[in-house]
């Protein structure tokens, strides 16, 4: 090849690398339901666009080995042709300085804004090329990929490290940023996406705060405790907490004693109780939100590891981690779960996480503790079960207990009152004269 056709060959190259790198940008811009919309249009070249769609991450790993082949070629060529002019080492060199702008600004900048600015255009337009490429160079593209996961250390992409997906959850806070979500909608948006990494222990009543009621009580009891506490659905014990033998509701309950002259004295709670569901309290909020949904069911029973009912969590619970605390006309007794006091001073629920605790005062907690929350964190430095007024001094940190009696007439905890303690300086053991 003679020294203007190498020119033109690295010229021609780079063009084709800068439509490579468009469809690049074009394929993980477009949407997947916009393109089946195209298809029930009949749009020209949509029914091949699904098909591309359908196998994208394999399609941009083909797309990035043209590219790059573009690129190396066209700067081979450029090198050819300088030697003649420059020699071999300015050759080089010029090559060298030239490629990298050219495929930084040719290659890079300007094909990738044009294919993000008109992605489903592109796409539409290069879908049948890209099929007739993959017919040869799609399986040396699966090859390279294992190649490249083989020597890199660590585990590999199976479908390699180039077909990246635009992340929703990024989309949703540009979409916040430009007015166009609200800042609570954002974050309801962001609390559906976590449900899945949100195990159902998180957001469960635990079983020291479960309202129970044995078989052998009466539906009038029964009905009793549920006006009491103000709970509608109430477990049934057998011998102990861990025996759960079903579940009453206030409206059976109603139902068998309205009408009764004894007012449910002669009705047992086993009589009226439905049978109870149980969960393991690993299992994703996600998963037990269907599961709920499907099955009609409002309450579950949760099991830890060790087969011992370790609380339980009503429907309402999952949905408060989605769209915030929901708080009715019987929630009048329910406490934030931090409370600003001023002064750097928080009152906190005993059931707050230690990991929320240590980002009010920017402490780190070590990972071989055994508690979870604030009032394990109490019980642990004290020994014992912490009763209201009990104070702990913390890694600079000063927990006091507040609480009352429960329904039942059980003092228990409900808030800690937290407040930084300024260490107290150091006695040098030299007395002033």
């Amino acid at each position: 090849m003679s020294g203007v056709g190498q020119l033109i060959g690295a010229i021609v190259l780079v063009a084709v690398g800068g439509l490579f790198a468009a469809t690049d940008a074009a394929l993980s811009t477009v949407s997947m339901a916009r393109v089946e919309e195209l298809v029930r249009d009949e749009r020209p070249g949509a029914v091949r666009l699904s098909r591309v769609m359908g196998e994208r991450p394999r399609f941009i790993n083909l797309i990035v080995l043209l590219r790059i082949t573009c690129e190396v070629s066209a700067t081979v060529l450029l090198a050819a042709y300088l030697d003649g002019h420059l020699g071999v080492t300015w050759g080089l060199v010029a090559a060298a300085a030239i490629m990298v702008v050219v495929s930084f600004v040719v290659i890079g900048v300007g094909p990738r804004t044009v294919g993000r600015q008109n992605a489903y255009t592109i796409a539409l337009v290069t879908a049948l090329p890209l099929q007739a490429f993959s017919v040869l160079l799609l399986p040396l593209s699966r090859l390279l990929v294992l190649i490249g996961n083989a020597v890199t250390p660590g585990r590999g992409f199976r479908n390699g490290p180039f077909a990246s997906e635009i992340e929703l959850r990024e989309v949703v806070d540009l979409a916040q940023q430009r007015g166009v979500v609200a800042d609570d909608e954002r974050r309801m948006i962001q609390s559906v996406f976590e449900l899945g990494d949100t195990p159902a222990r998180e957001v469960m009543v635990p079983r020291t705060e479960m309202v129970w009621i044995e078989s052998d009580k009466t539906a009038g009891q029964a009905t009793s405790l549920a006006v009491r506490s103000g709970h509608s659905r109430i477990p049934v014990i057998g011998e102990n907490v861990d025996d759960v033998v079903g579940v009453v509701y206030l409206k059976d309950l109603v139902q068998r004693t309205y009408y009764s002259t004894r007012g449910g004295r002669d009705t047992s709670v086993a009589e009226v109780m439905r049978a109870p569901v149980f969960v393991p309290d690993s299992k994703p909020l996600d998963e037990l939100l269907r599961e709920m949904q499907r099955d009609r069911n409002h309450m579950a029973l949760l099991v830890d590891e060790y087969g011992a009912i370790a609380g339980l969590v009503t429907i309402e619970d999952v949905l408060e981690e989605i769209v915030g605390e929901i708080a009715d006309e019987y929630d009048t007794d329910e406490v934030a779960p931090i409370e600003e006091l001023g002064d750097n001073q928080y009152r906190v629920s005993s059931r707050l996480s230690i990991e929320d605790l240590g980002e009010l005062y920017d402490v780190e907690f070590d990972d071989d503790l055994d508690v979870d929350t604030v009032g394990g964190l109490l019980a642990l430095e004290l020994g014992r079960v912490p009763l209201p007024g009990a104070e702990v001094n913390w890694d600079g940190l000063l927990l006091r207990a507040e609480g009352g009696p429960d329904p039942r007439g059980r003092v228990r905890i409900g808030t800690v009152l937290v407040s930084r303690v300024e260490p107290e300086p150091e006695d040098d053991g030299q007395d002033s004269e």
